[in-house]
């Protein structure tokens, strides 16, 4: 098993607390009403990056919402990547077809059900803990990465 197969596995129940948390947050970026919880998603987004070994992480305002930019481009003479996902999420109506209150991520299984965990907060999350997981067992990327969640 590679070390950073390992570091996943061991910090498994903190990363998955991290991602119930982000799943938490309902950044409902369509009504008005959630702008700042669109607001609080971006900064919970540019903090965790930082926490991961990303440089530069900021959140810029881009229009109506934010918009969180971060790097690490220590490979020299390698490829960068610019990676994207979004943060935000649809609204929930009708409400009455959910089983469990959107927000409030609920496990069944090997499932996590909640508003945006799949489209697209699981997508961005796997990104923030797979360049965690190399940087802290690596210390270094085999790329440079530019990341861009809206």
């Amino acid at each position: 098993m590679e070390a950073y197969e390992t570091y996943l596995e061991s910090n498994q129940v903190r990363l998955m607390q991290d991602f119930l948390e982000l799943c938490s947050i309902p950044s409902i970026s369509a009504l008005p009403e959630h702008s700042e919880d669109v607001r609080r998603a971006a900064t919970w987004t540019e903090n965790r990056l930082r926490a991961a070994g990303l440089e530069h992480a900021q959140t810029f305002e881009a229009g109506v919402h934010p918009v969180v930019y971060a790097d690490w481009l220590h490979a020299d003479g390698r490829p960068t990547a610019l990676i994207y996902a979004h943060f935000d999420t649809q609204p929930v109506d009708p409400l009455e077809l959910w089983n469990h209150p959107p927000f409030q991520p609920h496990i069944e299984g090997d499932r996590i059900y909640a508003r945006g965990a799949s489209d697209n907060k699981g997508g961005l999350f796997t990104v923030i803990a797979a360049l965690e997981a190399l940087l802290a067992t690596r210390g270094t990327l085999p790329i440079n990465v530019k990341v861009l969640f809206e």
